[in-house]
């Protein structure tokens, strides 16, 4: 317990130690960039909306949506837990699980996957979202917990990986890092793919295990922690992986934007950057939220920037997500705005929950999938501006 209360301390404070350095205070100052007035070219239309629980609750939570065959699965911090039809926008089912929730949501192989600040993993049966099992894991599970139809994979804020049996949630393996002394108050995604695991760290390492048994095939350094203080050496991976064309990126808090061979670990090529949201892909482009409120287009190859867009400066962006030929951020006001993949001029904006977003949006065929920090899931479709 005193070990998570630090971390919110932490992050909390984090904002204002890294104010009272020269460089940044000044900038520190202006807060939030105003939204600019631009000539919209398309429009955000909602196609259906929801509302669940307290959405994120009170503290600094990414309970994340998730779909799977053509099913919507979204929670909330209080307990409350949705399944709604992607293409209907009908709730399919609704339950309360009585927990405080931090980590989700999962879904797959007939499962619901959540975890709890208390370090619990829930399992609901997907179709019905009746209980099926619950195991107790040490150390507060911030992201959701993922599965292949077998292994259910679940990575705490204290630095492990754990498989579980999809089936009882028996313990099949489990792998540790030493946590640095200081860290951000989030933890990356585990992303399986066929019989990997790859799963990133906040000492800034991406490691790569045999799903079934936990063998590590490779470990591979995103970041190298520099400074002489704990806030300067923080190198955290909290955003998500992306996994594309057989080339695996991960991306850093005051570190790197790098892109792996996903066999061996072996570097292709990295960036300067700094984020800790995730990132998409489109355009022959890697896009990056950066945490100064940019938005990057790297170009695939490694050879650099194709376009950056500064207008929405400390805005505290969500990780992009391709749309068409956009690409989407939300906002801490609860903004969405999309700009073009092509230059990053700014194409249309709509606001859709005043108490923010901060989780990861999904993209499904012509779909956006929004769950804003008050609990409102919503589906939009970008369209032209007639």
């Amino acid at each position: 317990m005193i070990e998570r209360c630090q971390r919110i301390v932490f992050i909390l404070l984090l904002g204002f130690f890294a104010a009272c350095s020269s460089n940044d205070f000044e900038e520190e100052e202006l807060g939030p960039a105003e939204l600019v007035k631009f000539e919209a070219e398309k429009k955000f239309v909602r196609f259906w909306r929801h509302s669940i629980g307290d959405g994120q609750g009170g503290i600094y939570n990414r309970l994340n949506p998730a779909v799977d065959d053509g099913v919507v699965y979204a929670a909330a911090a209080n307990g409350k837990v949705m399944a709604v039809g992607l293409e209907s926008g009908k709730k399919v089912w609704k339950t309360d699980v009585d927990k405080e929730l931090a980590g989700g949501v999962g879904a797959g192989g007939g499962v619901v996957l959540l975890g709890t600040v208390s370090g619990e993993v829930l399992a609901l049966d997907q179709a019905s979202g009746d209980p099926l099992w619950w195991v107790q894991l040490k150390g507060e599970i911030l992201a959701a917990p993922q599965t292949n139809g077998r292994e259910v994979i679940v990575q705490t804020l204290s630095g492990d990986v754990i498989a579980l049996a999809i089936d009882s949630g028996q313990q099949l393996w489990s792998f540790n890092v030493t946590v640095p002394v200081l860290t951000l108050r989030g933890t990356s995604t585990p992303l399986l793919h066929r019989d990997r695991v790859y799963a990133a760290f906040a000492n800034g390492k991406v490691v790569s295990f045999d799903a079934a048994t936990g063998a590590v095939n490779w470990e591979s350094r995103v970041a190298l922690a520099k400074g002489n203080s704990e806030i300067e050496r923080l190198v955290d991976i909290e955003g998500e992986l992306l996994l594309d064309n057989n080339v695996l990126y991960a991306v850093s808090y005051q570190g790197k934007l790098t892109a792996m061979d996903p066999n061996n670990g072996r570097t292709l090529w990295s960036r300067d950057a700094s984020s800790v949201t995730g990132l998409d892909d489109g355009f022959g482009n890697i896009y990056v939220s950066g945490v100064d409120g940019s938005v990057t287009a790297f170009f695939k190859n490694g050879q650099g920037v194709r376009w950056a867009q500064t207008i929405l400066a400390r805005r505290e962006l969500t990780g992009p997500k391709v749309l068409g030929s956009q690409v989407v951020v939300g906002d801490f006001e609860g903004y969405l705005h999309a700009l073009s993949q092509v230059d990053g001029h700014m194409v249309a904006r709509v606001q859709l929950d005043s108490d923010g977003i901060q989780s990861t949006m999904l993209v499904k065929g012509d779909l956006l999938i929004v769950y804003g920090n008050s609990g409102k899931l919503q589906v939009y479709r970008l369209e032209d501006k007639r």
